[in-house]
Order: C-alpha cells, then sequence, then structure tokens
C-alpha cells in the first residue's frame, strides 16, 4: 500500500493494498476502501462508509460526514459510493438519515466538480454530473446522465430527470424533465429536448425526434399538463423514451419545472 507517513488511517478501516493514500488525509473506523483508489492529499472519510473500486478524491473533500440536519442524533447511518468517479476539491458528502431511509448513495463514472455538496439521503445515478458548486439538499434524486450546473441550488426532495441538463446558477424548487434543457437566463423553465446531449450519447435520429414531437406537446401547445399526457398517451408509436417522461411527470411529488 502506498500511504503517505502523515495520513492517519484507523485500524479498523478496510483500505486494499491498491490505493494510494497521500499526504495528510484521515480515513476513519467503518470505512472500506475499493481497489485502486486515489486519495490525493488532505481528504477525509468517516463512516458508515463504503467506497468501490477506481475512485478519485481530490485535495480537501470531506465524505461520509454526518448529515447537516437538526433531527439528526447520532444514529448509525451509512454512505455509500460505486465505482471509478472523480470527486474534486472541497466536496462535501453527508451521511443518510433514519427518517431518509438511512443511506446516502451515489452510483458509478460520476464527475463531481469541486465545491459541490451532496446533502444527506440524496441519490446519484450514474454518470451524472455536478459542476462546481451546485448544492444538492437532502432527499434529491438526481438520475443518470444528468447535469447539474454551476452553482445550483436543488430544494429537497426534488427529482432531477436522466439526460437532462441545468444550466448555471439555476435555482431548482421543483421536478426537472427528464431529457431536457432547464435554465434561469430569464426565468426557471424548462426550454426544450437536450438534443445535444442526447446526440452525444448515442440516440438515434428516430428517438430523439419521437423526443422532440412530445416536448412540443408538452410545452409549446395550448394544452396543459393533463391534456398533453393524454393526447401523448393517445399516440401508439410514441417510444419507450416518451413513456418514461409521462411517468415522470405522473410521478411527481413536487410539481414539474415547464
Amino acid at each position: 500500500m502506498n500511504v503517505h507517513p502523515t495520513a492517519v488511517i484507523d485500524q479498523c478501516a478496510k483500505v486494499p493494498a491498491s490505493c494510494e493514500i497521500g499526504a495528510y488525509c484521515v480515513i476513519g473506523p467503518e470505512v472500506e476502501l475499493g481497489e485502486n483508489c486515489r486519495l490525493l492529499s488532505h481528504v477525509a472519510i468517516e463512516g458508515p462508509t463504503k467506497i468501490g473500486s477506481h475512485n478519485v478524491f481530490f485535495p480537501f473533500c470531506a465524505i461520509g460526514m454526518a448529515p447537516q440536519d437538526i433531527t439528526y442524533k447520532g444514529e448509525p447511518t451509512r454512505l455509500e459510493i460505486g465505482d471509478h468517479n472523480e470527486i474534486r476539491e472541497c466536496v462535501t458528502i453527508n451521511r443518510g438519515t433514519i427518517k431518509g431511509g438511512g443511506v446516502t448513495r451515489l452510483g458509478s463514472h460520476l464527475l463531481i466538480m469541486a465545491y459541490t455538496h451532496v446533502g444527506h439521503d440524496c441519490l446519484i445515478g450514474d454518470h451524472a454530473m455536478l459542476v462546481n458548486g451546485a448544492t444538492i439538499a437532502g432527499h434529491v434524486m438526481v438520475e443518470e446522465w444528468a447535469v447539474v450546473g454551476a452553482l445550483c441550488p436543488v430544494h429537497q426532495f426534488v427529482r432531477i430527470g436522466a439526460h437532462s441538463y441545468i444550466g448555471g446558477g439555476t435555482t431548482i424548487t421543483q421536478d426537472v424533465l427528464p431529457f431536457s434543457t432547464t435554465s434561469a437566463a430569464r426565468d426557471t423553465h424548462a426550454y426544450g429536448l437536450n438534443k445535444v446531449g442526447l446526440e452525444r450519447r448515442g440516440f438515434s435520429k428516430e428517438r430523439i425526434a419521437k423526443l422532440h414531437h412530445a416536448y412540443k406537446i408538452l410545452l409549446a401547445s395550448k394544452m396543459n399538463t393533463s391534456q398533453a399526457l393524454a393526447k401523448l398517451k393517445s399516440e401508439p408509436d410514441r417510444g419507450g423514451d416518451v413513456d418514461v417522461l409521462i411517468r415522470f411527470i405522473e410521478d411527481a411529488q413536487r410539481g414539474i419545472i415547464k
């Protein structure tokens, strides 16, 4: 194991020999690292925390700390992180709370940029990107491939749909539609389909065309949301992506940004 002499690793922590632990890192008890993780320097990890393989933690990030919740009284909760994630400088990720299910869970292949905060009981899907200074409150779900822009505050219990893109500085207080672009350039609303992002991820022209049609009905027609959903459901060849969009809207608990 490559461990700098200034690092402090609790004897109860599980750190494989393939890991690299840099200067002034502190790893507490009930922390388990996967193979080939790298802690560059000044990284603090508390447990219970289970981290997968090939993760890189940059200086001054604080991982698995107690939730910032005034009702938390030291109950045993945990943090789980997947594989191949890049967690940049000064990121904070909190453990869960009992009332929120007891776990904060992050997927794999994430890029979490500097000064981002991920609050207690969040669920972050694979391939998501949280840009510098994004502030994710407790109980938030960020689905796969979503991008949360720089300096975006996200309200508790919000759900951010898969493949969506949120522009920098946008305050999010309602659910963000999957496949959408949302921005606060004038006021917070969905501008339409995240066409560029979908093309980059290999969506076919046919899939994108069906989603574009659905978004025209949902956002650009004179129908209200219920009428637009009924119209979309009546179309026999709408495709699976549109079904995802429909289910997302029907399941929304905080309302959706249109």
